[in-house]
């Protein structure tokens, strides 16, 4: 798996298959890539930490993870992965889409439960770890899970099911105490997907911190020190940096000219394309795409 199947932030690459919307596979930081940036899908997914240590962030909150812990990300979340000093990281990514779970209109599981649940109007806890009192029960449904996609006997998709419902009933009946998540915060949450979808549409047109503070109904100044503190960097730096990833690809998936690429990206100088580009990757384009870098 690569970075680029999670370069957009609202991320359309299909995960699972229409007839069982499920699945897992094991990923790796750095081997596999240093990061995920921020990014959301229509999936829920949970993240189990097998070996080392590494960043998470998730809505907004970003803590280092260790082996044996579980994220909980609703579907429609912020969240990234990231590389944790020189840290290595293995985890297990398991995804699926609430219908796999939701039989009908008038299910009532679906309806008082599940529902509410991805949707955040009951809240739950996002980092479970070992300290947490639920986490070997969560753990157990996890290992038999894992077990079922590893074997697959006769009808393992009835006994995942099984498993996962079991999964989403003790996190129900655990986190009732838990309070909701603040409106100030969900507007920031909203706003900040409002400027990444923003950026995944138009960044092969000029945009600028003018065009996103009228975006978020902010003042420039105001827009500035809410992205930076969202985002831990500048705006016109993340902007650029989404364009050279998406560069990068280019260059390694096309033929057509550096000045061709640069442009289409969102680069008017060719010269400036090629500062920024050797600055983030250490060589030219040329040279990047011939793999001499």
């Amino acid at each position: 798996m690569q970075i680029n199947n999670y370069q957009n932030y609202h991320e359309t690459k299909q995960h699972t298959t229409a007839e069982f919307p499920y699945n897992t596979y094991p990923c790796s930081i750095p081997l596999d890539f240093t990061r995920i940036p921020l990014h959301w899908h229509d999936e829920l997914e949970l993240i189990v930490i097998k070996k080392g240590h590494g960043l998470i962030s998730v809505d907004f909150q970003k803590k280092i993870v260790n082996a044996g812990d579980i994220i909980f990300i609703r579907p429609g979340c912020l969240h990234s992965i990231e590389q944790h000093e020189s840290d290595s990281m293995e985890y297990e990514n398991i995804l699926l889409l609430p219908e796999l779970l939701i039989s009908g209109d008038n299910d009532l599981c679906a309806t008082q439960f599940l529902r509410p649940l991805m949707s955040g109007s009951v809240p739950v806890e996002i980092f479970f770890t070992p300290a947490v009192p639920c986490h070997g029960q969560l753990t157990e449904c996890i290992c038999q899970i894992d077990l079922l996609c590893e074997t697959r006997p006769d009808g393992w998709q009835l006994a995942l099911k099984g498993y996962l419902f079991q999964f989403f009933y003790i996190l129900i009946s655990n986190q009732k105490k838990k309070e909701h998540a603040s409106s100030p915060r969900l507007k920031s949450l909203e706003k900040m997907k409002l400027v990444l979808r923003y950026v995944e549409e138009h960044y092969t047109e000029p945009v600028s911190i003018e065009d996103m503070a009228a975006l978020t109904y902010y003042s420039k100044s105001h827009f500035m020190k809410f992205f930076k503190l969202h985002m831990g960097t500048g705006f016109i730096e993340y902007l650029n940096d989404y364009r050279l990833t998406i560069a990068g690809q280019k260059l390694k998936n096309s033929s057509d000219s550096v000045l061709t690429i640069a442009e289409e990206c969102g680069f008017e100088h060719l010269s400036y394309f090629n500062r920024l580009f050797k600055r983030k990757y250490g060589t030219t384009p040329g040279k990047y795409r011939s793999g001499l870098h």
